[in-house]
């Protein structure tokens, strides 16, 4: 007699454990730092032509330590892009102009000058990036040292697009001037130029002003 064929697979044998993967250590940690990309936008409301400095970067950002003390949030920031608009009065003409020309050794930018001029009704309009090798585009700490020259006229709308990075050490610097009625604790935004409410020439589009 012939025997049938069965339909039933043979039955797998189990796969040999080769061994489990250890790892040595716990995962490494990269940082504890806590670093913020944003965009913050001023408003000229006077003329104005001067440096900007990196602490006035960092004093952009505050915390109230007293009522008329503050500290930077962050300690060490980098420009990713200055961005000014200008609109001119009906019959006139408005420049602005952006330039990374710092001479103080490890703050050097690139020299470059970047400038607009408005026409007709048109605003001028300038967007700077500094150079990727130059040392304004790297991060810096608080200082006077200037990051960037800035002229535009009264009613400009300057952007500045910035990376902060909060120390993993514990280091408070200081804000370079005086709070006004602030409330301890709080967070505060301050004016590009890094001068009080009442006195900056570029106050910042926030809610909470000192």
């Amino acid at each position: 007699m012939m025997r049938k064929q069965s339909n039933s697979k043979p039955a797998r044998k189990p796969r040999r454990k080769t061994g489990t993967v250890a790892i040595s250590h716990p995962p490494q940690i990269q940082e504890y730092a806590v670093r913020h990309g944003t965009r913050l936008r001023f408003v000229c409301n006077s003329s104005f032509s001067a440096s900007i400095t990196f602490q006035n970067l960092l004093d952009t950002m505050l915390m109230a330590t007293t009522a008329i003390q503050g500290a930077d949030i962050f300690t060490q920031v980098k420009i990713r892009s200055v961005e000014v608009w200008a609109a001119p009065l009906l019959g006139s003409a408005v420049n602005v102009s952006v330039v990374f020309d710092s001479n103080a050794a490890g703050f050097v930018g690139d020299q470059r000058f970047h400038t607009d001029t408005s026409m007709g009704i048109e605003p001028a309009h300038v967007r700077a990036v500094p150079s990727a090798k130059s040392q304004a585009a790297l991060f810096q700490v608080s200082s006077n040292s200037p990051a960037f020259q800035l002229a535009c006229p009264s009613g400009a709308v300057v952007d500045v697009e910035l990376t902060f990075v909060q120390s993993s050490l514990a280091v408070a610097t200081i804000a370079q001037n005086a709070l006004v009625g602030a409330t301890v604790g709080a967070p505060y935004w301050r004016g590009l130029d890094g001068v009080a409410l009442a006195a900056t020439k570029l106050s910042p589009v926030a809610l909470a002003i000192v």
